[in-house]
């Protein structure tokens, strides 16, 4: 952990631009060749290929990253039961915030502890109970944190309960934290819920910022002219060809293009900005140059 959880709250709370968060790394890793888990998806290649984790969390800094995620978006304790791999769950999480630690040694850049849905992050429908739901985030977020990310990044989040589990459990124990939402072309969150409805639960807990991620331009477009947020919020958005839920993703938007969308959505109250499935590091470079000549 680099920031002390006041200092995070003040850094968000007073920056005068947005933060540049890093962009996809499931998508690259599994192109690159290395093997995708039916459970942990690209996580396993915290254990079966560090150094490549390592040097992609050090190519998304050096394209001007000012925060980095850990590559622990499937070491939750439910991907980690049904996968039954051979390595503890503490250790399984705080090795891939380890790495995102020693990729940034002694920059200043954050990191954020990344925190998905227990299930599928595009399933609707819910198969395991409100216990094995609570444990879930509350262990994941827990190890992440006192493992040294700088806050919690949750992720891909479109189930009511969920949020509600992690922002009571964030706020309750002090964590610095992020919701990033996922909804669908008619403005609802899986769970059914508008997502103006949801934005008034979230922004109760006072999380860092509301993000939106994993979303198509068009929709974001859409919800941000309709609603015209004045809460600090980000967004990082889908830059890859064909369907969500395709295993191989490549890009469908070039880094170019992609800032244009990103500059023409921004807003006095965004604090983050990044990409999301299908982008590269040249996608932050893109945005970068975006942030430096605005700011």
């Amino acid at each position: 952990m680099i920031y002390p959880e006041y200092h995070i709250e003040k850094c968000f709370r007073e920056a005068q631009k947005p933060f540049l968060l890093d962009g996809a790394v499931g998508s690259l890793l599994t192109s690159s060749g290395i093997k995708w888990d039916e459970n942990l998806w690209s996580s396993y290649a915290n254990i079966s290929h560090p150094d490549e984790v390592i040097a992609l969390h050090r190519e998304y800094i050096t394209a001007g990253a000012d925060i980095i995620t850990t590559n622990t978006f499937r070491t939750n304790p439910f991907a980690h039961k049904q996968s039954g791999i051979d390595i503890s769950l503490e250790n399984f999480i705080s090795h891939g915030v380890n790495l995102a630690k020693k990729s940034v040694e002694k920059s200043d850049v954050m990191i954020a502890g990344s925190n998905a849905p227990a299930e599928d992050c595009y399933q609707a429908e819910r198969t395991i109970s409100r216990n094995e739901l609570e444990y879930n985030h509350k262990k994941h977020i827990e190890i992440l944190y006192e493992s040294g990310a700088d806050f919690i990044l949750n992720e891909t989040q479109s189930h009511q309960d969920e949020i509600e589990i992690i922002c009571r459990f964030c706020s309750d124990n002090k964590i610095p934290f992020a919701l990033s939402l996922f909804f669908d072309g008619n403005g609802r969150i899986l769970s059914g819920q508008r997502v103006e409805d949801i934005l008034k639960t979230i922004i109760d807990y006072s999380p860092l910022f509301i993000g939106f991620n994993c979303i198509i331009y068009e929709n974001i477009k859409n919800l941000i002219e309709s609603n015209k947020p004045n809460f600090p919020w980000g967004l990082y958005l889908n830059c890859g060809a064909g369907d969500l839920t395709d295993k191989n993703i490549s890009c469908g938007i070039s880094p170019e293009h992609y800032s244009q969308n990103i500059k023409n959505l921004i807003n006095v109250h965004t604090k983050v900005i990044g990409s999301c499935c299908g982008s590269s590091p040249m996608h932050t470079a893109s945005l970068r140059e975006m942030i430096n000549e605005i700011y």
